[in-house]
């Protein structure tokens, strides 16, 4: 493990894809163009694009030749092939749990222990691929408080991984929306208006920007929106008001209805049937906690 495996490891994770056959095995790795513009109206393309050269500084020397990369104005994909035999691509699938998508890849438990350098290196692949900071990001719509969301679709192993790797550095996380009834739909109205399975969306860790500036991006555009909106943060905020775990404050808790759904099979088995008011129980329950 190096700098330039873990970032590569955190793509995958955040949000690639495997194809393998009998002797080569392929990755793709995704970089969604989430708004067509920035915050200061320019066109996000352009400066995935002028990201592309530092990326590929970081890859290539792994896999040994040059990636073709191909840009629509919705998304950017990077590509490689490699034999299965290849030392780089069994540690790669060794590290992501044999997964075939991101939705269904896990952290290698020895991820855990690499070094702090690459532990930030890996959640900024992360990042970089599934990580937004937008001015719609702020919290409850206050002025100054701005987040980064790491956007996780599906995989609620990897909402938990990634949590913990960010508590081993020292970095809370602000709230968790999970794709869960009681969070999507908690008042019921969509599950009332015949839509019963519109909470099944992506889980959302948020991370006030100033946390994040230790993890940071690549991405151009995304990194100066970090720092502009983590100096702006702490304008109206204090950092010791940012700088606390959940467990560190007092919880609120508004009482949910129960929902219909909480017994889904799509629900993992550790939390399926269970009724939750509180994003912090949820978290503990699946393995977040003190």
């Amino acid at each position: 493990m190096n700098n330039q495996m873990a970032y590569l490891i955190g793509m995958i994770l955040g949000n690639g894809e495997i194809q393998r056959n009998k002797r080569d095995t392929t990755i793709t790795i995704e970089i969604p163009h989430k708004n067509l513009k920035d915050d200061d109206g320019l066109e996000v393309s352009v400066y995935v694009k002028s990201s592309l050269a530092d990326i590929r500084n970081v890859i290539e020397p792994l896999i040994g030749h040059s990636i073709p990369i191909t840009q629509t104005k919705r998304a950017t994909k990077i590509s490689f092939t490699k034999s299965n035999e290849d030392y780089t691509m069994r540690e790669i699938l060794r590290f992501i749990g044999n997964g075939v998508h991101h939705s269904t890849m896990t952290m290698n438990d020895d991820l855990f222990n690499i070094t702090t350098d690459e532990k930030k290196e890996l959640l900024r692949g992360v990042a970089d691929v599934t990580g937004y900071i937008r001015r719609s990001n702020m919290a409850y719509g206050r002025e100054g408080q701005h987040r980064v969301y790491i956007e996780i679709p599906g995989n609620w192993q990897f909402v938990i991984d990634i949590a913990n790797m960010l508590k081993t550095l020292g970095i809370p996380i602000q709230t968790m929306d999970f794709g869960h009834p009681n969070f999507r739909d908690s008042n019921l109205k969509k599950y009332n208006e015949g839509k019963p399975n519109y909470w099944k969306k992506e889980h959302q860790v948020k991370i006030w920007a100033n946390e994040f500036l230790p993890i940071g991006f690549n991405i151009v555009h995304k990194q100066r929106a970090l720092e502009k909106y983590a100096e702006e943060l702490l304008e109206y905020m204090d950092e010791n008001k940012t700088h606390k775990f959940y467990w560190e404050k007092p919880v609120r808790i508004r009482k949910k209805e129960k929902h219909p759904m909480e017994n889904d099979a799509s629900l993992p088995l550790k939390i399926r049937g269970k009724h939750y008011d509180s994003w912090t129980d949820l978290a503990k329950d699946l393995g977040y906690a003190e």
